[in-house]
């Protein structure tokens, strides 16, 4: 999993860290694994465990994974298709110019590892000869300016730019959402947060030593005589970088980043860094202003490219251009790189083999062309069809819950149940693709194809500023096991690969697809009124359309939903963030009830059947539960914890001790370890 996060006009729904096992064998009843059910424990007391807990014990974490559960068959079912897709193309001869020529090309560099050893680091001897040449601060600046990428993943847009001191994120004004401007935002760190830099907990010391040791062997596998102390001095300069950036709290806060700068303000507002130069080669010299999410970490960043040495600078830049390019590098690189990141931090045991790597990277190299081929042949409209039925179903029943809330203000609630009312939901795949004829690919230049095709996204990206803004402007790939709340755009987009079993499966009772894509649909629907998605009218705009008292009311049921995470542990000693989760904690909750009522209004007055021995509402629960089953590896807990915005699998389940009605479904009553008496439940929608 890719810890990040992600900006508030962005809000993303992240899985990769409750990534799942196929069921196999199960015995189901209308979609429900009741071999997975171990009915030794009482709902009431762990609900997860007695929903998942036969499955958990005979569970077993594929060595290259991380973690093991529901999700890792929807990912190796998206891999298996992409992966088919790929080497069709590969075997087909395509035209010269198509998509699928140009797939087969970029899988074919990457295949190749022994032209790979042979080329060495060859293909990057100018990239690192201009670094190498670097002889003042302007010269730094245009180089820092000339790496500048445009995130493109709205999951880790304010994360993770480790080959520059600064990432761009390219989207809407939050004041005007007619037009797209672009966001300037920290970055420069290897490891995933300030915390690994930062924290004094014994664990993330143990991760510095061994990202120095890292960063030494990599130094070293790149032929630099001084690797040792250029380590010393990579370590020295990411620490002041992490002391100087926000933190993932405050970061998230969107008031703290609503800050206009006109280019004209950086050399005052920032100083150190030769902005002209920087804004030069990063293709930004006429753009007038840019939204700085994180103001004083921009400034005090900046303060550092002039009071850090040059070599130190050259060092850095040196060795984060080639970490980002590993699989296309010798395997030597390839392995440190997996031995660090992989085993290391999250404790994946074995590397994923490098066919599995390669087409993976060829969809995010030129993820719309797979993506169409891939919709073609997997997505069929009659599935799109019912998903859109319960996608209408779930913003009816929350537009119900919106009316029918005691504490909201009639002026608050129109605007509320209007922001409902003009939402874009996008399912399965963009109405239009992104046309890659001018992206240039080469069967023996995979260094190369990795650089233009992040050149290309950039450009990309670029070219939206300024210009009118396209409401249905997909974020993710049809292929990828994700989704995203956009509100900015008021949108949302569900990926064809996220919509399969056991997510959602057409043969399935509908109360378990309400439990489990119901609440997943209902969880992207109900991030606009997060404490996040709750500043943003039905527009895109930042405003408040609250009245004072009902703000009051949704910022204290936040802090009680805070406080009650708070209070678990995830392993003995790790408790959760509330507050880095609590918005998606408020779209659990909100969701998962959003779901239940479109369930029940689904059945138009029907009595839902008994199937398996289970009632319509214990199978929509275990639904919810079943798809959120989770077994991860320790070290990936920890690292999810200290710097996810997403609790973990298991305490997402729990959001089920706040609605009513599973109270009655199972039975659960006082002295149960999850119950909570009536007045502790959070109700926020």
């Amino acid at each position: 999993m890719i810890a990040r996060s992600a900006p508030a006009a962005v809000r993303a729904s992240i899985l990769l860290g409750c990534a799942a096992l196929t069921i196999a064998a199960a015995t189901t009843s209308g979609g429900i694994d009741l071999a997975g059910i171990d009915h030794s424990v009482r709902p009431g007391d762990d609900f997860d465990a007695y929903a998942n807990g036969s499955w958990r014990a005979s569970a077993e974490i594929p060595a290259d994974r991380t973690s093991a559960g529901s999700f890792l068959e929807m990912f190796r079912k998206s891999e298996s298709r992409t992966t088919e897709i790929v080497l069709e193309a590969s075997g087909a001869h395509a035209p010269a110019g198509s998509d699928q020529h140009r797939i087969a090309d970029a899988y074919a560099a990457l295949m190749n590892q022994d032209a790979i050893e042979r080329r060495g680091l060859a293909p990057l001897a100018g990239d690192l000869a201009a670094i190498e040449t670097i002889q003042d601060r302007r010269q730094l600046s245009a180089q820092l300016g000339s790496t500048l990428r445009a995130d493109v993943d709205p999951i880790n847009a304010t994360s993770l730019h480790t080959e520059n001191l600064f990432g761009l994120f390219v989207t809407q004004s939050l004041h005007d959402p007619s037009t797209t401007i672009p966001y300037l935002l920290q970055g420069g760190l290897g490891l995933a947060d300030r915390d690994y830099y930062l924290s004094d907990k014994p664990a993330m010391a143990g991760i510095r030593t061994a990202y120095r040791a890292y960063v030494e062997r990599f130094l070293t596998l790149a032929g630099r005589t001084d690797a040792a102390a250029g380590a010393d001095r990579i370590m020295a300069l990411e620490t002041k970088i992490a002391a100087a950036q926000a933190t993932i709290v405050e970061t998230q806060d969107i008031h703290k980043a609503d800050i206009i700068w006109q280019q004209t303000d950086f050399p005052s507002n920032a100083p150190g860094i030769d902005w002209a130069s920087f804004f030069s080669t990063a293709g930004l010299a006429s753009q007038p202003q840019f939204d700085v999410w994180q103001p004083t970490a921009i400034a005090k960043l900046s303060t550092l490219v002039a009071s850090e040495p040059l070599d130190e600078w050259k060092d850095w830049l040196i060795f984060h251009r080639l970490n980002t390019l590993t699989i296309a590098l010798p395997q030597a690189f390839d392995r440190a790189h997996f031995d660090f990141y992989e085993k290391t931090l999250t404790g994946t045991e074995q590397q994923a083999p490098r066919q599995r790597r390669a087409v993976a990277e060829v969809g995010r190299e030129m993820g719309d062309a797979v993506g169409r081929l891939y919709v073609q042949r997997y997505f069929p409209a009659s599935s799109k069809a019912s998903i859109q039925t319960m996608v209408r179903n779930i913003l009816a029943a929350f537009d119900r819950r919106v009316a029918a809330l005691p504490w909201m203000a009639p002026a608050t609630k129109v605007e509320a149940r209007h922001k409902i009312e003009t939402m874009q939901v996008g399912i399965g795949y963009p109405d239009s693709w992104r046309d890659y004829s001018d992206l240039e690919i080469q069967a023996d230049d995979p260094v190369g194809n990795l650089q233009r095709a992040s050149l290309w996204a950039y450009h990309h990206q670029l070219a939206k500023i300024g210009r009118p803004v396209d409401r249905g402007e997909w974020w993710m790939v049809p292929q990828r096991v994700n989704s995203v709340n956009l509100p900015l755009q008021n949108a949302l987009n569900f990926p064809a690969a996220v919509l399969v079993a056991p997510m959602y499966d057409p043969s399935a009772d509908a109360a378990v697809n309400y439990g489990a894509a119901g609440a997943w649909i209902g969880h992207e629907i109900s991030h606009a009124f997060d404490d996040s998605g709750a500043d943003f009218d039905a527009s895109g705009r930042l405003t408040n359309w609250w009245t004072p008292a009902d703000l009051q009311h949704f910022k204290a049921a936040g802090a009680a939903l805070a406080a009650q995470y708070d209070r678990y542990e995830a392993a003995p000693g790790l408790h959760l963030n509330g507050q880095q989760e609590l918005s998606e904690n408020i779209a659990d909750l909100a969701g998962l009830a959003a779901a239940y009522d479109a369930y029940h209004a689904s059945l138009h007055g029907k009595p839902p059947p008994v199937i398996g021995g289970l009632t319509g509402d214990q199978r929509f629960f275990l639904g919810f539960a079943q798809v959120w089953r989770a077994k991860s590896r320790d070290k990936a807990l920890r690292a999810q914890v200290a710097t996810d915005v997403h609790a973990p699998a298991a305490f997402r389940i729990r959001t089920v001790r706040n609605l009513d009605p599973w109270y009655s479904a199972f039975g659960v009553a006082p002295g149960q370890a999850l119950y909570l008496s009536p007045g502790q439940r959070v109700r926020i929608w």
